[in-house]
């Protein structure tokens, strides 16, 4: 069963190092590119979700403006979308290939 186990093990590590060369030389600008947006759309969405969750009286100090807000269940949504949007952005460039 060890013997299997170890088999697959450096099966799965030769593919992974026969792959990921290939995939850095043709995208790699991109990916360094892409990386920090994605992550800069999570941290917004995540934002966005605490400002929807206040809105609602979930989240946060009863003494702030957006506590029991419905505005701000609205500006939370808003904002949710638009970190998906960067994250989006983020993942395409991820992808993209050097022309």
């Amino acid at each position: 069963m060890n013997a299997i186990k170890g088999q697959i093990k450096k099966s799965f590590g030769q593919i992974i190092n026969s792959v990921y060369p290939f995939y850095w030389q043709q995208s790699g600008y991109f990916v360094k590119k892409g990386i920090p947006v994605i992550v800069i759309g999570g941290i917004i969405g995540t934002l966005g979700i605490i400002f929807h969750l206040q809105g609602h009286s979930v989240v946060g100090p009863e003494s702030s403006f957006m506590y029991s807000n419905p505005d701000w269940i609205t500006y939370g949504i808003q904002i949710i979308l638009v970190g998906l949007v960067i994250i989006g952005i983020g993942a395409t460039l991820a992808i993209m290939k050097k022309g």
